[in-house]
């Protein structure tokens, strides 16, 4: 079948747009999500290690920013599954070259795009209709004790949400401003 993923480099280093070549015919439609063999370049041979579903009831559900710290720093790929949403992802690592810069990128349930996300960058996102789903493809397991997040309002980051909150978790509403002297995340 040939390669059936496209990659997109995005204004974040090492951020790529992932989307899926669809094939029609009179019988509807045909697209591959994932393959370890297209995607082996840019996860650096992790492979997948587990799939989360995330359903957000209304839209202005905000979620994030989220990250995990070494050594359970992942790469993620996001889908919409249902919905739309936009979706942003922060550069914490500290010496890239696009540190502390953001994207926001519409996903929607029939795009055909998901996000290719690196360690040591945090995700988030605000739901834009009601029941929007979203699925997650993680490098390593979730673990607790090395999980970090960053908020969404953080004035540092300047990230501009397309409607006002409606529902934030106390978690994410518990996390800090970056500090004036933050260097990053080493991973």
């Amino acid at each position: 079948m040939g390669t059936q993923l496209q990659l997109n480099q995005t204004s974040i280093q090492g951020v790529f747009e992932v989307r899926s070549l669809r094939g029609q015919d009179k019988r509807g439609s045909f697209a591959r999500w994932f393959c370890q063999q297209e995607l082996d370049q840019l996860l650096l041979g992790k492979a997948i290690r587990q799939i989360n579903h995330s359903v957000n009831t209304n839209a202005g559900v905000v979620r994030g920013l989220h990250f995990q710290y070494p050594p359970a720093a992942e790469y993620k790929l996001v889908r919409c599954i249902r919905g739309e949403v936009m979706d942003f992802v922060v550069d914490l690592r500290a010496g890239s070259t696009t540190f502390l810069q953001h994207l926001g990128i519409r996903l929607r349930e029939y795009d055909d795009l998901m996000l290719l996300i690196p360690p040591g960058c945090a995700h988030g996102f605000q739901a834009l209709v009601d029941n929007s789903q979203l699925l997650y493809l993680h490098t390593s397991d979730y673990q607790p004790g090395f999980e970090g997040g960053c908020r969404i309002d953080d004035p540092c980051l300047k990230i501009q949400l397309p409607m006002p909150i409606s529902t934030l978790s106390e978690r994410d509403a518990s996390f800090v401003s970056l500090a004036p002297d933050f260097n990053g995340i080493y991973v």
